[in-house]
This record gives structure tokens, C-alpha cells and sequence, in this order.
């Protein structure tokens, strides 16, 4: 990653050898920047449970005889461009709510808004933008999946400001993370079910235990200007509460698969998923902000392995 300089243009936590900076050009960096397209982990874990439940979803039709091919890899396609999309948008936001605390942070001085490469009114621009072409993925759902997602925008609006009230930000950040797993669902079915929430609550779990590890890597500033999370909160009992969130996940989405009448893949996938988080806890160090990242980023492999097996249950059974 190295380091950077004031008119370098890059950002200090994200890696300086991404597309962004060879691809596009540079007056384009800080809004590249602001969406965090220099780090695409934010994007691959808001897409996965989407993923999951549009495959769970496929599943279902599939053993009822309905599986529609070109649905499936129309809802991913959108899924994911939603996902780059309201993740960019979220982060913009996120920054504005944030600028004055991300100039008192060492990992996030750099960023475009307190660097002053991006004025307020421009990030607001920018959110406009992403938030016109999540609407163009959200209306070519049906009326319910619609309305289900302008619902989660009431999450997405609080979460920046979780840090403020509660000691627990990562479960705001879950509620809209995580909400994906029900939109995969209603996108298909136009309704929303009980696989699809436990799914849903499978994911939140997931974020808490992710996020925390995340949250490691600024404890000492966080502290010092009282920004509040769970891996402050947590502190040296952090590997215990992972423990338990990630045991949730497990036994949340293997209810969702069992209740949906999903194939043996589905529970193979889970099962190596199982051992790739909890190869997290056991390797863990909390004092290792660098390790901390890359267990944080391991995560979009956990959530790749878990997709792989639902969708081997659709064609296997």
C-alpha cells in the first residue's frame, strides 16, 4: 500500500495499485474514491447475501420445476450493479456525516472530503448520481421488492450516525447490509418469507462479526474521539462474542436452506464456510490492524463459498 503524499492523489487505506488510478483519469480519483471503487470488499459483502437469497430463491423454483435461467442471471447482474451502485452512494454519504471525525483519524485524513479534493456540494452531486441509477435497478423489480427496498433507505440513514448514540454501530451497519437477503427473495416471489429472514438475520450476525474485526484497526483514535463500536466495546473478549455470531450464522442459514428444501451443496458450502470464519477467530489479533484488514477482506471468500453452494443446489438438488 506505502505511503502517499499531499498531491499523490491516492488514499492512505486503500491499495495505491488499483484500477481506479491506472484506468481512469485523475479529476475522476476522488469520487472513485468517495464510492470506495478502490475497494471493492464494501460492494462484495453488500452483494452477497443478495446472492444468497436470489439463489435461495432459485432453489425453490427448481425443485418445483419453475427455475428460470435468465431471471436468475438478470437479478444477479442487477444485484450487483445495486450493490457497486447504493454502496458508493452509502459511502459518500457516509463521508459527509463523517468529514470532520475523518480529519481527526490517521487512517482517513486522506480521504477526498477532509483532503479538500471534493467539495460538499460535489459529494452531494455524486449521490444524486448513484442514488438515480440504484432507482433504475430498484423499478426493474415488482411492486413489492420495491417498495421493500426504499424501506431499508430509513436504515441507511441512520447507520453513519450509530457511532454517536450506541456502542453498537455494527448492528446498524448489519440492518442495512444485510438487507439484500430479503430483497433476493421478493424479487421472485414478491413476498417475503421465513428462509428469507432468517437468512436476513443469518447476515447481520455475519456483518457484527466482520465489522468488528474491521473496527480493531481504529480503536485508539476511535477512542480518543469517542467514537463509539463493538470492538471497543468488545475489547479482549472479542474472540468469545465472535463465537457466538458466527455460531448464529451457521445455524440461522442452515435453517433458511433446510426450510426452503435446499440439496446437500447447499450445507457443503455452509459447512467450509463454517471453517473459513471461524479460521478467523482462531488466528485473530486484535492488536494487528494489518491482519485485521485482510481477516475483514477473507470475508468476501466466505460469502463467495456459501453463494457456490446454493447454486450447486439448484442444478444438483
Amino acid at each position: 500500500m506505502g505511503t502517499i503524499s499531499e498531491d499523490d492523489g491516492r488514499v492512505f487505506d486503500a491499495p495505491s495499485d488499483n484500477f481506479v488510478y491506472s484506468l481512469l483519469p485523475r479529476w475522476l480519483w476522488p469520487y472513485a474514491q468517495l464510492a470506495r471503487w478502490d475497494r471493492p470488499i464494501g460492494w462484495q459483502l453488500l452483494m452477497w447475501p443478495c446472492f444468497w437469497s436470489a439463489a435461495m430463491a432459485a432453489g425453490v423454483t427448481a425443485n418445483a420445476g419453475a427455475f428460470r435461467p435468465g431471471q436468475f442471471i438478470a437479478h444477479l447482474f442487477l444485484f450487483w450493479l445495486g450493490a457497486v451502485a447504493m454502496r458508493g452512494a452509502g459511502c459518500t454519504y457516509n463521508d459527509l456525516v463523517d468529514h470532520r471525525i475523518d480529519d481527526q483519524v490517521a487512517r482517513t485524513r486522506s480521504r477526498p472530503l477532509p483532503s479538500g479534493r471534493v467539495s460538499r456540494r460535489q459529494a452531494w452531486i455524486f449521490i444524486l448520481l448513484q442514488a438515480l441509477t440504484g432507482l433504475a435497478v430498484l423499478l426493474s423489480f415488482n411492486l413489492f421488492a420495491i417498495l421493500l427496498g426504499f424501506a431499508s433507505l430509513a436504515v441507511v440513514a441512520v447507520y453513519p450516525f450509530a457511532k454517536r448514540f450506541t456502542d453498537w454501530p455494527q448492528f446498524f451497519l448489519g440492518l442495512a447490509f444485510s438487507w439484500g437477503a430479503l430483497m433476493g427473495w421478493a424479487a421472485v416471489f414478491g413476498t417475503v418469507s421465513l428462509p428469507a429472514v432468517l437468512a436476513y438475520v443469518a447476515a447481520i450476525f455475519w456483518t457484527i462479526g466482520y465489522d468488528t474485526i474491521y473496527a480493531h484497526q481504529d480503536k485508539e483514535d476511535d477512542a480518543l474521539i469517542g467514537v463509539r463500536s463493538t470492538a471497543r466495546l468488545f475489547g479482549e473478549k472479542t474472540k468469545p462474542w465472535l463465537i457466538a455470531f458466527y455460531s448464529l450464522v451457521l445455524l440461522l442459514l442452515a435453517t433458511a436452506f433446510s426450510l426452503a428444501g435446499l440439496g446437500w451443496p447447499a450445507f457443503g458450502g455452509l459447512i467450509i464456510a463454517g471453517a473459513m470464519l471461524f479460521y478467523q477467530i482462531v488466528v485473530l489479533n486484535i492488536d494487528d490492524g494489518d491482519q485485521c484488514k485482510r481477516l475483514f477482506v477473507f470475508n468476501n471468500y466466505v460469502g463467495m463459498v456459501i453463494f457456490a453452494g446454493l447454486v450447486a443446489a439448484i442444478f444438483i438438488g
